[in-house]
């Protein structure tokens, strides 16, 4: 056992534990919880978190290793910030330096500093000397770079002004300085100096607020509701139909956060909602905001942390992983979309809920929560009706607008023309006629979904996939939407040379049929394939908003909380899609989609109207959204789900692989059942053990994607606690599985997708 005063750190790597090193000469004093530290391992030198110092390790002394750096001034995560990731690592079963790495930007878990700095170019003694001599006279851009410095200094307006000019100044100033500028470095007349831009006035006490709309009661009593509760914990779920007025709530209980001197974290669930939520808070709030979402470069992404880190923003705003941002002396929190699937990190190593999260630093922060939507989540109104959550109720639109009329088209009985139904082009015209704007929602991109041949019946296949290769016409690409595979589009079939036709109907190509049938009527489409570069989706909601487009084609980008006041129809093709999935939540997902969307509609003076082609008109599920709305459905659904003991009644995890073979996969899963049951039936085992029930194993719906095959387990339990005690036991027998080493695996707690 080691004697000298030791750090143990978390580390990048998926190992369950912490590793102990040699705090160095400096002593352990020097190195706090929360800081990066750079340490050997193995042959690698890895950045990690210091999560406690010890006087001492379990380790001798010689197989201790060194620190080798310090890289942080001070804790770049906070005791509170640390006690909430080591709580996701042992809820999500997850090693904790991948935890914590992923709570960080790129740029930090690299080494970037934690505070931001800039380059000074400051003329030296000998260089002010040589200025004021006339000197160089041969070296004109060096001449020009003096004397830009030196009445920089003659018009600095006191002592604590920075030193010399920033680089970005002598960009503006002069052009190609920077080679004069290594000139006079190496005659002795300029030096470089890093140093900490003047830090920016902490905004506390009053807040400039724009004027906006008067709240109605509802809104009101909301507002209210969660602002009683400002300086303690309380979960709200803002649960209003769409057009209610909820971002309106947002900012109000943000503003009044704001005058506490607090700060406030808003989540919201896709990228192209950022732009929008964005332009609403700084139109309100004139104090800065950090903006964090995927989109942004990696160094984008550090400055809007350093901002948030600094205190300098009082606002954070960004999607899923904003939910480690630093924000600090936080006041509350709000997710929008709470029931967005989004929320949850579905690839890479750590799956967790941005969600769930928040609401867990809600409660450990003594902060408010509020989760807005007009379809909450089932796990979400379940909280509700066991009292842990308070839902608030917006049942009126702003203006009060009225509720779009909603109406089924049976397709048995209609015709139908490119997927589109006599009835609803009828619609289509009579709605453009009378000068309102009209949404088509499909959600499936590309032309088509299939490229048949007629004659021989070969049907374009992806060779990673177990799936079909979608038909993009404007590109004439065949490409798969699961693995990225793409090819050339053939004219002809490749096994017997007869044409092939496409079968099936994408946005792309109802944007098509849209602009025979109404030609001279602008449409635009909003999908994946043309939102590709920042400011597209900006440019498609200001076509809209101005009238410019009258006709939008969208996928699920249509459904979260764009405004279109103008939009008077909305037309939802192929709703049917999620009636047989094999997904038990499949049923939730089209509900939410077709209230999301249908709330596009009437919300400004005119009517909405919403038409839902189906072929299963007397499907319960349609016929409860028509008579009773989402809330007749989430009741309807609870109970289904009850009964059959499925979330929120019970708990899920699912061990999920991949293989080569499809052998391999299920071998694994095979091992793996066969160690939990051992965990089980072991004799005298403990409660814990014997409440979980084991599903599979079995091949995933979709078994081969990108070449490999996937196979799932799942734990069900109605014992939280005994589901993650199981995990914790079964967790090392997996890790040593024979089997392990042919597979890709991972483990999911709280699943919200079943593969």
């Amino acid at each position: 056992m080691s004697s000298v005063p030791v750090v143990r750190v978390a580390l990048p790597t998926p190992l369950r534990r912490l590793f102990d090193y040699r705090a160095g000469p400096a002593g352990d004093s020097t190195i706090e919880p929360g800081m990066r530290i750079r340490v050997p391992f193995g042959r690698q030198r890895l950045i990690g978190i210091v999560m406690e110092t010890a006087a001492a390790s379990e380790l001798p002394d010689e197989r201790l290793k060194p620190v080798l750096e310090r890289l942080d001034p001070r804790p770049v995560l906070d005791g509170a910030t640390l006690a909430l990731l080591g709580w996701a690592a042992d809820y999500y079963h997850h090693p904790i330096g991948e935890v914590l790495a992923a709570a960080l930007p790129k740029a930090l878990r690299l080494g970037a500093a934690i505070d931001a700095t800039e380059e000074r170019w400051v003329l030296t003694p000998e260089g002010r000397e040589a200025h004021t001599r006339g000197e160089p006279r041969r070296a004109p851009r060096q001449r020009q770079l003096l004397t830009a410095l030196a009445s920089s200094e003659a018009s600095a307006t006191s002592g604590t002004d920075p030193p010399g000019l920033a680089g970005a100044d002598l960009n503006e100033k002069l052009d190609a300085w920077r080679d004069a500028a290594q000139a006079l470095i190496g005659r002795g007349w300029l030096t470089k100096l890093e140093v900490k831009p003047a830090a920016a006035a902490q905004i506390r006490g009053p807040v400039a607020v724009a004027p906006g709309p008067e709240a109605n009661e509802e809104q009101r009593l909301a507002i209210e509701k969660v602002c009683d509760s400002l300086g303690g914990f309380g979960a709200f779920v803002l649960h209003g139909i769409t057009g209610s007025g909820k971002t309106e709530v947002y900012l109000r209980v943000v503003e009044r956060a704001l005058r506490h001197g607090r700060s406030a974290l808003v989540l919201v669930p896709e990228i192209g909602l950022t732009p929008q939520l964005v332009s609403r808070f700084r139109e309100r709030f004139a104090v800065p905001m950090a903006v964090l979402h995927s989109a942004l470069t990696d160094h984008e992404r550090l400055l809007a942390w350093r901002d948030a880190f600094s205190g300098r923003a009082r606002i954070v705003l960004g999607t899923r992983s904003a939910v480690f941002a630093p924000a600090q002396d936080l006041g509350v929190i709000v997710v929008d979309e709470e029931h967005d699937t989004s929320f949850k990190q579905h690839e890479g190593g750590f799956r967790y809920s941005a969600r769930d999260l928040a609401v867990v630093r809600a409660h450990r922060a003594g902060v408010p929560v509020v989760l807005g939507s007009a379809t909450p989540a089932l796990e979400t109104l379940q909280n509700v009706a066991t009292g842990r959550y308070t839902r608030l109720a917006l049942t009126r639109r702003a203006a009060e607008a009225a509720p779009p009329r909603l109406s089924l088209i049976d397709l048995r009985s209609s015709a139908v023309h490119a997927g589109i139904s006599t009835p609803a082009v009828q619609a289509i015209e009579r709605h453009l006629g009378a000068g309102g704007q009209v949404l088509v929602f499909l959600n499936r991109r590309g032309y088509a979904p299939t490229l048949l041949c007629t004659a021989c019946g070969w049907i374009a296949p992806c060779r990673d996939c177990d799936a079909r290769l979608t038909v993009h016409l404007s590109s004439s690409r065949l490409r798969c939407h699961h693995c990225g595979a793409d090819s050339a589009l053939p004219e002809r079939c490749p096994q017997c040379g007869f044409a092939v036709k496409s079968v099936g109907q994408g946005t792309e190509r109802i944007e098509e049929t849209l602009a025979g049938l109404f030609p001279g009527i602008p449409s635009i489409r909003l999908d994946r394939d043309v939102v590709r570069r920042r400011g597209d989706m900006e440019e498609a909601m200001r076509r809209m908003s101005s009238g410019e487009a009258r006709i939008l084609v969208g996928t699920q980008m249509v459904t979260k909380g764009h405004d279109f006041p103008n939009v008077t129809l909305v037309v939802v093709l192929n709703a049917d899609q999620g009636f047989f999935s094999t997904d038990f939540r499949a049923p939730e997902r089209l509900a939410q989609t077709i209230v999301q969307v249908a709330g596009r509609a009437g919300r400004g003076e005119r009517a909405g109207e919403v038409l839902i082609q189906t072929e299963f008109p007397d499907h319960p599920l349609l016929l409860s959204l028509l008579a009773e709305g989402y809330d007749g459905f989430a009741r309807a659904a609870l109970t289904e789900r009850s009964q059959a003991a499925w979330p929120p009644f019970s708990r899920l995890a699912a061990v999920r692989d991949s293989a080569k073979t499809a052998e391999a996969a299920l071998a694994f899963l095979t091992e793996a059942r066969s160690a939990a049951e051992g965990l089980r039936g072991e004799r005298g085992s403990a409660a814990w053990a014997r409440a979980v029930r084991l599903l599979g194993p079995a091949p995933a719906a979709m078994a081969k994607r990108a070449g490999r095959h996937h196979a799932q387990l799942l734990v069900e339990s109605a014992d939280r606690a005994a589901l993650h005690r199981f995990i914790d036991a079964w967790l090392p027998a997996l890790e040593s599985l024979p089997s392990v080493r042919r597979v890709r695996w991972t483990l999911d707690v709280d699943p919200i997708e079943l593969f």
